[in-house]
């Protein structure tokens, strides 16, 4: 009866249960036990009732985010290396000999034109000046009485009481103590400009560095610099064009795509290390009128405004001139674009809701955007966000969002709607 039972109960499973029957045949005295043979016809009871396997498991579309490209005008252009020099900076020396006495002034501060810096001993400058003008008074004195005798021979000579002889020693000793007037006048002159000479001064407004030398030591006219003064608003900044580049800017000049004059300027944008873009707007002042042999370039100099003293001589800047007429462009993101072998492609969503891969060529970028020349259209909605779970062909699931980085405007102009402001 307990056959019967195992036989009903393994009726209809699997060929994989034929070595359970064996087995169960076999359970005889020496045989396999009843309790593990059961224990082996649940297992593959349980392996074998499945069915057909399961096909491959449903994932939702994924999750992207789009946008519409930006449309705007936008003129190309060259970057540089730039570095900022001051408009003016003086090696402040010292104009006559002496000892430094005093400093008058902070180092690193500002200063204005006329400000005292140092002061030099001045007695003995003091002293020649006493002396010129103790000598200038001597002559006065003596021509004053020289005057008075001319005055005097005049009036004997109409008379014909004096000889001719008696008048002319007269006239010449007159003469001659008014030309010794005008020595000891000078003398005296420069003996008070040498006075003022012991009070150093600033010769123009800026900032000025540290102090060469310190009080009591021995300054020599013309010789001993003691410090030096740079303005900083306006600032230059010299930078170099490759020949190439150069060439390409003297034919446009020709051709009138570019209106140029140094009177009038050509506008040029500068941006520090830390600043995002070019900020800062300047126009050119100068074009040297040789190409460097050494170099092949050609440098050009900027100026820019330094109302916030933020450009320091000595700066590294970046520049970048403006090249051409402005022309319409297309703008996207950098973060919609990949790479793949070398060229830049996206994705664009079709009306579909299917991602379509799409290699396409980009130019310079623009405010933070990227211009693309082929491939891309006004209308196509472009993959921004979620590119990395993106494949040819897939449905996605697109929500549209503003073009990142770009300004508000430019998003309300791609969106069909009219700027505020």
């Amino acid at each position: 009866m307990m056959n019967v039972r195992y036989r009903l109960s393994i009726h209809g499973l699997p060929e994989s249960f034929r070595l359970v029957r064996v087995l169960f045949a076999n359970s005889g005295a020496g045989g396999i036990s009843r309790g593990l043979l059961s224990c082996l016809l649940l297992v593959f009871a349980g392996c074998g009732a499945g069915g057909p396997p399961p096909g491959p498991p449903q994932f939702p579309p994924p999750e992207v985010q789009v946008s519409l490209p930006i449309q705007g005008e936008v003129t190309d252009y060259v970057d540089f290396p730039g570095r900022i020099e001051a408009v003016n900076s003086v090696e402040v020396r010292a104009r006559v000999t002496g000892y430094l006495e005093k400093v008058h002034f902070q180092e690193g501060s500002d200063v204005e034109q006329g400000d005292l810096l140092f002061e030099i001993d001045a007695r003995p400058y003091e002293a020649e000046l006493d002396r010129a003008e103790g000598a200038v008074i001597q002559v006065e004195g003596r021509l004053t009485r020289l005057n008075g005798d001319y005055e005097r021979a005049q009036s004997l000579q109409a008379k014909g009481a004096m000889s001719k002889e008696e008048i002319a020693r007269i006239t010449g000793d007159r003469t001659e103590a008014q030309g010794m007037l005008k020595v000891n006048e000078a003398v005296r002159d420069l003996a008070r400009l040498n006075l003022s000479f012991t009070k150093v001064r600033a010769p123009i407004s800026g900032k000025i560095s540290r102090r060469f030398i310190d009080p009591g030591n021995l300054v020599k006219a013309d010789d001993t610099a003691v410090t030096t003064i740079v303005s900083l608003d306006p600032v230059y900044a010299y930078f170099d064009l490759d020949e190439r580049t150069m060439l390409q800017l003297k034919r446009l000049i020709r051709e009138q795509k570019i209106v140029w004059s140094l009177d009038a300027g050509l506008p040029v944008l500068m941006g520090l290390a830390d600043e995002r873009g070019f900020p800062r707007q300047g126009t050119i002042n100068f074009a040297d009128n040789r190409v460097d042999a050494d170099t092949g370039t050609w440098r050009l100099r900027g100026r820019f405004d330094n109302g916030d003293n933020s450009l320091a001589p000595g700066l590294f800047v970046r520049v970048r001139l403006p090249f051409g007429t402005a022309h319409s462009a297309i703008l996207i993101t950098e973060e919609a674009l990949g790479t793949d072998q070398g060229q830049k492609y996206l994705y664009v969503v079709g009306d579909d809701g299917k991602a379509e891969y799409r290699r396409v060529k980009i130019g310079k970028l623009h405010n933070g955007l990227r211009e693309v020349s082929e491939g891309l259209t006004a209308q196509d909605k472009v993959v921004v966000n979620g590119l990395q779970r993106v494949r040819p062909g897939i449905e996605v699931q697109a929500t549209t969002v503003p073009m990142p980085d770009a300004p508000e405007t430019a998003n309300q102009q791609a969106d069909g709607k009219k700027p505020q402001g």
